[in-house]
């Protein structure tokens, strides 16, 4: 047999039709990259180049997924919390008649107010939810956006009435008048409200919530059934979505249960990306749920970093202060201009619940003011088993009363100690006030003798953060003629 020679290669001519090709456009065959090396041998990529680039867009996106989706996952968990607790969507309400503790797990619970709470699954059809006289609170969809307010705030102007919610696309014949309508674009809504307390009488404010409030489908207005109002305080249930791989099964509970328009396309398709699409199982092979369970992880600990050390130098309520505020920039829909302000609404849903526009329209004397620290005046992160003291200089400017709350770092919710309010407000009898008006509240794990009517109980071996409130600003709030002093260590 004769053996071919090998083929000459043979010199070609630059084609005659050929452009200026900028060096910026195109891909080098080697691209050193934080995932790797990544070949295109000839522009194409090598299969382990292939893989790398599909990794890290499913890491990606399930990241972007947490970040977006954990609002969905708030109410989601909020409403199964209340299921738990025997209040179950269209069946049941909870109120907390003595008000709630460390026991219940709340993102950033008040434990001042009385609060009340239903959740709503309009899938069963129209419902309403009969609001009693002067409360106040919003009603928002499954993705925790504002519905509409109930109560002072809402239509009712303060004196109760009955809210018709309509699910979406509903052709069916409604009642001409009767109701305040709403229609939604989701199916679950979380109605909550505070009641007002008179006088420190909460037993009257509860009194006035169980003789009015009640839920019932539109088909049974004509006679309405009894609606199961369940006492909240000193249960032990969860309303905190998850920060591991359940979380996207429990975003997969959501989707299951919303029209296929709940949020906008694409949002819809970040979630089917990554295999959570509407009428569908969520079944990720082992190579997927391994990136899920990492990218979740991930997420965790941007939105962790994101609240407690932002970067955003607007969540800083004052320049030569460690308090700041979680709601950034003033509008209820995260709204910068046409842009939307992506770690305030990550900052806000992943440390607090609940949005309305009543939240941007605070006026001296009205409404609620936050100010939040995790650190003490040297910007160290406040320690469970050391002893702080902060001064709220006098006279303090709030027209109702103050409060001091403490929460767990890890669960964002009510530091469990021994103390029941895990606070401390100018309600209490025994607060004792400066001279100038003002207070000087401790904190520590141990009371501090001859102080222990102005002390606020933590756990060694926790972080915490705290938030104050005052409960009908005045204007030295508002000008910041007035400030909060800074947590530092007691002698």
């Amino acid at each position: 047999m004769v053996a071919l020679a090998p083929a000459l290669a043979v010199a070609q001519s630059p084609p005659r039709y050929a452009p200026d090709v900028p060096a910026k456009i195109t891909t080098p065959e080697t691209v050193e990259t934080r995932i790797g090396t990544l070949r295109f041998p000839k522009g194409v990529p090598d299969a382990a180049t292939a893989q790398k680039a599909f990794d890290q867009l499913d890491f990606g996106r399930g990241i972007d997924a947490f970040l977006k989706g954990m609002s969905a996952t708030s109410v989601h968990a909020l409403c199964r919390g209340m299921a738990e607790a025997g209040a179950p969507a269209n069946k049941g309400i909870g109120i907390a008649e003595s008000l709630l503790d460390a026991r219940s797990l709340f993102l950033t619970a008040n434990t001042t107010t009385v609060y009340a709470m239903l959740c709503l699954d309009l899938a069963a059809g129209p419902m309403v939810v009969r609001i009693p006289p002067r409360v106040l609170g919003p009603v928002d969809d499954a993705d925790f956006r504002w519905v509409t307010d109930v109560g002072l705030t809402g239509p009712d102007g303060g004196k109760g009435g009955d809210y018709l919610f309509v699910p979406p696309g509903y052709t069916g014949s409604l009642p001409a008048d009767g109701f305040h309508v709403a229609k939604p674009r989701t199916n679950r809504l979380l109605v909550f409200y505070r009641a007002f307390v008179e006088k420190g009488d909460i037993a009257a404010a509860v009194a006035g919530v169980r003789a009015k409030a009640a839920v019932f489908a539109l088909s049974e207005a004509a006679n309405p059934p009894a609606t199961p109002i369940v006492n909240l305080s000193g249960r032990k249930f969860n309303t905190i979505s998850a920060n591991d791989f359940s979380f996207y099964e429990e975003l997969n509970d959501v989707v299951q249960n919303e029209p296929a328009d709940w949020v906008e396309p694409d949002e819809v398709g970040l979630y089917t990306a990554i295999g959570i699409r509407k009428g569908q199982p969520f079944a990720p092979d082992a190579r997927m749920k391994a990136i899920l369970t990492d990218a979740v992880a991930v997420g965790n600990a941007i939105a962790r970093t994101n609240l407690f050390a932002s970067r955003d130098p607007e969540t800083r309520i004052y320049a030569d202060r460690q308090w700041f505020t979680a709601f950034v920039g003033g509008s209820y829909r995260f709204l910068d201009g046409a842009a939307r302000r992506l770690d305030a609404r990550m900052m806000f849903f992943y440390y607090a619940t609940g949005i309305t526009p009543a939240m941007t329209e605070a006026r001296p004397g009205t409404g609620s003011a936050y100010a939040i620290t995790v650190r003490d005046a040297a910007g160290d992160y406040l320690d469970g088993g050391r002893t702080y003291r902060v001064t709220l200089p006098g006279p303090i400017p709030a027209k109702d009363f103050w409060s001091f709350t403490v929460y767990d770092n890890v669960t964002r919710s009510l530091l469990p100690t021994d103390q029941k309010l895990a606070g401390i407000d100018s309600t209490l009898p025994d607060v004792k006030p400066n001279p100038d008006g003002g207070v000087t509240i401790r904190f520590g794990p141990n009371a501090p003798a001859g102080k222990e009517a102005n002390w606020v109980q933590t756990t060694a071996g926790t972080g915490y953060n705290i938030i104050l409130r005052l409960y009908g600003p005045r204007e030295p709030w508002f000008d910041q003629t007035w400030r909060p002093g800074d947590m530092t260590l007691a002698p």
